[in-house]
């Protein structure tokens, strides 16, 4: 009538798979084993300055264009509080065109990130 007391216990031994090899349970603790991936390990962290440089390196359109929409943005505002409102509509089309500008540069720069041949420890990707 009344269910068991007892909670079921469930088994952590290894069991045999039928391809032969043992399966052990899951270990959230640890990272999963995957035959044949070794992962890199990164052998210098970048401070936040130097990954700015770099990618303003990699491409430099980015950083112009959000400078122009912000710079768009707050003269716009800054027209419109003045009540110049011909002058603050243009301002917010040039911020949509700054925008624009700045969505085409992360394109044009992840493109051609793509197609940049990659060499890690003298080898080429």
């Amino acid at each position: 009538m009344a269910a068991s007391a007892n909670p079921a216990v469930v088994d952590q031994t290894p069991t045999t798979a039928p391809s032969g090899r043992q399966s052990i349970p899951f270990d959230p603790s640890k990272p999963p084993v995957i035959e044949g991936f070794s992962p890199l390990r990164v052998v210098k962290d970048e401070t936040l300055k130097e990954k700015f440089l770099r990618k303003t390196k990699d491409n430099p359109f980015v950083p112009i264009g959000c400078l122009g929409t912000a710079g768009a943005l707050m003269y716009g505002l800054r027209a419109f509080h003045q009540g110049k409102t011909r002058q603050s509509q243009l301002l917010m089309r040039g911020r949509i065109f700054a925008q624009g500008f700045t969505v085409a540069a992360l394109i044009v720069g992840v493109v051609a990130a793509a197609l940049k041949p990659k060499h890690v420890g003298g080898c080429v990707w």
